[in-house]
């Protein structure tokens, strides 16, 4: 039989056949409209690709109303959780209904744009890319792509020629880098419960401590396909069950991930600060801003993915807002993007009206009429403030509002005192066992999936989950105050100061403030509920400096200083004060070794051990919350 005789194909010819492909694909794509326009529509949809200064272009989506009375103003997202999902999934012909709880009005232009290489954008996706310098030698960063793409929109979009760029979490972090070299058209922003500081408090760690089963689940769904949302298939739908039997989150999560997943390797590599995560905090972008966009900050009290962004940004720009009329921050009773939602309950909560609603009327509709309209109307206060407790609003010239700090100390005998403690020598101690972590929520502990409601319930209300789920655990220990004769109002920043010390070389410390409920409240489902008010979790190996892990002196009373999320929350006559300590809040944090390791990423199965933990609370070393109290209020 006679060998068959290949021959080597052409590199140029396999070049042009792949650009054919892609004009191809651009064209159908253009062809191929997002909706079909019919008659009685009251919007146009404009669909086109926007070039970048590299020649990238980005798919873009322009919603403009029909027969608008004068130029309108732009509302403009960028982000990379699919453009195309700003039609929604109803049929309508009205503008009002496409945008749901995100319609402003008929007299904005509403644009979203994918970032590079996520959806139908070209170019490559790099999760939270880094701006230009030390870690990103390119000539284009999430910067430049803002202002290129704003460039474009008021140079081929009819408008009044002002710009608004808003965004939610990765988008609200991608609001903030359109701020940072803000483009001459770029009128105002408004960034959304932001990603801010990826180390410190929001997505991937907290204060040291990893959120691995939240980083696993969000890196696999975006990095694996980046023109579509890809879920992780659990073997075990209990993630606390499924986490526990894997080990270190590099040598068990790890495993089921691969190069694609960028992100993840960055995680690895940097568990500690350091400068890569100092380059992506945007609150460190604003040192000398070159100028100050009026902007609108909106935090969530109870924001179960980035709680620290918002007030750390607002605190940066309003260093630079000199007459008080161009920075202004808004906290509403919220989960994570629960602004555009319905703001009325949050888990077994009732705020007695629809507080989401409220704040977009109330206050994001008129700093939107006066810096893209330019109307005069009245701006909002620099500082509007939902206070838990009373459920009503509160309007403030800065914040924190107040200065005057208190302290509550922990007591000898499981109270909490305005007072410190007068015993020589005291402390509660108690055995924290890797092998059998507190859980952060009542188990089964779900995926974060967004496209599963219980899922996605249970993760959204999980910082407000009555605490008596665990209180009583051994490795739980409580302390709590006497009935409050009068109300308690503390507004602004929460510390705690733990002396504490633990037989192992590293330990993780979580504390909570906690509103307990009378045990025959008014609303009788509310008795004796144990609801978390601020709470916040410490790696100790970064006691010291949060760059370099050292290793934890064993049995010596060491001085942690614990920053929680910031509260305006009023105690009510009747209800109680607690506190909780604890060293695990699984599988949403990895769990320490407790005995010191280089990284706790690769950390090997035996050098998990129990250990056990002393909270000290004596003369000489009290341990004790610092928390700013309303003066208004006399302590009872």
């Amino acid at each position: 039989m006679k060998a068959i005789k290949f021959r080597p194909i052409n590199a140029n010819l396999i070049a042009c056949i792949l650009a054919l492909i892609f004009i191809l694909h651009t064209q159908m794509m253009a062809q191929t409209s997002l909706r079909e326009a019919v008659q009685h529509d009251d919007f146009e949809i404009r669909e086109e690709m926007v070039p970048m200064r590299d020649g990238v272009r980005l798919y873009t989506i322009i919603l403009t109303p029909k027969n608008p009375a004068k130029p309108l103003p732009i509302i403009f997202e960028r982000t990379p959780y699919d453009a195309s999902r700003i039609v929604g999934d109803r049929p309508t012909s009205r503008l009002e209904v496409t945008l749901g709880n995100q319609f402003m009005g008929n007299d904005y232009v509403y644009v979203v744009q994918d970032i590079r290489g996520r959806f139908k954008s070209e170019g490559d996706f790099d999760m939270f890319r880094v701006p230009r310098g030390t870690f990103n030698k390119t000539e284009t960063d999430e910067t430049t792509d803002a202002w290129d793409a704003i460039d474009w929109l008021v140079k081929n979009v009819p408008s009044n020629g002002r710009v608004c760029v808003w965004g939610t979490s990765y988008p609200g972090w991608l609001t903030l880098a359109a701020m940072r070299n803000p483009h001459p058209a770029l009128a105002a922003a408004v960034p959304f419960n932001p990603v801010v500081d990826v180390w410190k408090a929001d997505d991937w760690f907290h204060w040291g401590a990893f959120r691995g089963s939240f980083a696993f689940s969000f890196i696999y769904e975006m990095e694996t396909r980046t023109d579509s949302f890809t879920p992780y298939p659990y073997e075990i739908q209990d993630i606390y069950t499924w986490m526990l039997g894997l080990g270190a989150a590099g040598t068990g999560l790890g495993a089921r991930l691969d190069d694609r997943h960028e992100m993840w390797y960055r995680l690895m590599e940097s568990p500690s600060y350091g400068p890569y995560w100092r380059e992506v905090a945007a609150d460190r972008w604003f040192d000398s801003p070159p100028r100050l966009v009026p902007a609108l900050h909106v935090h969530g009290l109870w924001d179960q993915e980035d709680i620290y962004g918002s007030l750390a940004v607002y605190a940066a720009l309003e260093r630079h807002d000199t007459a008080n009329d161009l920075n202004f921050f808004v906290a509403g009773p919220w989960y994570h993007g629960q602004h555009f939602a319905d703001g009325s309950s949050l888990g077994a909560l009732n705020f007695d009206e629809n507080t989401s609603k409220r704040f977009r009327q109330d206050v994001l509709a008129r700093f939107l009429r006066r810096y893209l309209h330019g109307d005069a109307v009245e701006p909002p206060a620099p500082v509007t403030v939902f206070e838990t407790g009373t459920n009503s609003w509160h309007s403030f010239d800065r914040w924190p509002p107040i200065d005057e700090q208190i302290r509550v100390y922990l007591q000898p005998d499981g109270g909490l005192s305005f007072t410190p403690p007068t015993s020589d020598v005291s402390f509660t101690e108690f055995v924290s066992d890797p092998a059998k972590p507190v859980p952060y929520e009542p188990r089964p502990n779900w995926g974060i999936e967004y496209s599963n409601p219980p899922s996605i319930a249970a993760w959204r209300r999980w910082l407000v989950e009555d605490q008596r789920f665990v209180d009583g655990r051994p490795d739980v220990v409580t302390w709590v105050s006497e009935p409050l004769s009068e109300r308690l109002t503390v507004r602004g920043p929460v510390t705690a100061q733990l002396l504490a010390e633990t037989t192992g070389t590293d330990a993780d410390w979580v504390v909570k403030l906690i509103d307990v409920y009378p045990d025959d409240d008014p609303a009788f489902e509310m008795s004796g509920y144990q609801l978390m008010v601020s709470a916040d979790i410490f790696r100790g190996r970064y006691r010291e400096d949060y760059d370099v892990p050292k290793p934890i002196t064993p049995d010596r009373v060491l001085d942690y200083m614990i920053p929680l999320p910031h509260v305006n929350h009023t105690f009510q006559p009747g209800h109680r004060l607690m506190v909780q300590v604890q060293s695990s809040w699984f599988p949403l944090y990895d769990r320490n070794p407790q005995t010191f390791v280089p990284s706790i990423m690769s950390a090997p199965g035996d050098a998990y051990k129990a250990q056990r933990h002393r909270v000290h609370h004596s003369l000489k070393y009290p341990s004790y919350l610092k928390l700013n109290m309303d003066n208004t209020n006399n302590l009872p």
